[in-house]
């Protein structure tokens, strides 16, 4: 399973390394949107159970993994350019879905803001609505780590919270990649954490006010981080929301063992390849659909 390897330029301002996965016979779609200091290879395990029910997208943004050497790196981007690329790639793939983890699904609210036209649902993992005690007490610690370039710091601070409970092999993988990372790159997640820690609560609420398409939610029942329950205050703002708690499983879901690499699966394919609304549903266990107003 090769990928077809490509810089996509995004109007002159942005180059970025794309990875897309072409399954014979697939009909559809969909780009996944790396967290924080992630590269495409953070989606290895997703890609095992999307392929080949679809093709698939991955790409770095412009200041990390390989399109770092193809970018400036003179000033941090927003989440707005983040959702900027996501909305050109989206259109330069012809993407009818879309999945993020954790902080990517900032990005991916703010793109479906504008209503795409062509994205048909999103998948939206290990992400909530706000920021609870333990989210808010890790990016403070963060944030400094970040600012003083503490590689060991910030490496450490990573496994012993969201990443507690993942394999040594990953929380090894892991720590590896971080401490490695550019002076750039810690420069750029120190300026979105302090952006993170000062917006309102209700700022990514609002975002999804305008979000059309339906959305599944799926949070780590061990994940204090971006728990389920901060999760379901979308309820109200997405015109169709859908949850899903994978047992056992804390903020890194698929990639700490088995069972919830399985769960995961079967929840994101069976939202998925459900019949869109107006249409006969088949049964999805893994769901738990909340009806929206509007």
């Amino acid at each position: 399973m090769s990928p077809e390897t490509a810089v996509v330029n995004i109007q002159g301002q942005y180059q970025i390394y794309t990875e897309f996965y072409h399954a014979e016979g697939a009909k559809k779609t969909i780009i996944l949107v790396n967290g924080s200091l992630a590269t495409t290879a953070s989606f290895a395990q997703t890609l095992r159970y999307l392929y080949p029910h679809f093709n698939v997208v991955l790409y770095d943004q412009p200041y990390a993994g390989q399109s770092k050497p193809h970018n400036r790196h003179d000033r941090p981007i927003s989440k707005e350019d983040e959702a900027y690329i996501l909305l050109e790639l989206i259109e330069h793939f012809a993407a009818e879905h879309v999945l993020s983890f954790s902080w990517g699904g900032a990005a991916v609210l703010l793109a479906l803001a504008y209503q795409p036209r062509r994205i048909e649902k999103a998948v939206i993992t290990s992400f909530s609505a706000h920021l609870n005690g333990p989210m808010r007490a890790y990016l403070e610690q963060g944030v400094k780590f970040l600012a003083a370039c503490d590689r060991q710091g910030i490496g450490g601070l990573i496994n012993t919270t969201i990443g507690k409970h993942l394999p040594s092999l990953f929380k090894r993988f892991n720590y590896r990649h971080v401490i490695s990372l550019a002076e750039h790159e810690y420069a750029q997640m120190h300026c979105h954490v302090s952006e993170v820690l000062s917006q309102d609560n209700h700022y990514y609420l609002n975002c999804a006010d305008a979000i059309q398409a339906p959305l599944l939610f799926i949070n780590g029942e061990l994940d204090e981080y971006t728990c389920t329950e901060d999760a379901r205050l979308f309820v109200g703002h997405a015109r169709e929301c859908h949850y899903s708690t994978i047992l056992n499983a804390g903020h890194f879901l698929d990639m700490e063992h088995k069972a919830a690499w399985l769960a995961t699966q079967q929840a994101t394919l069976g939202f998925l390849q459900a019949p869109a609304r107006g249409q006969r549903h088949l049964p999805v266990h893994a769901l738990e659909p909340q009806a929206m107003a509007g």
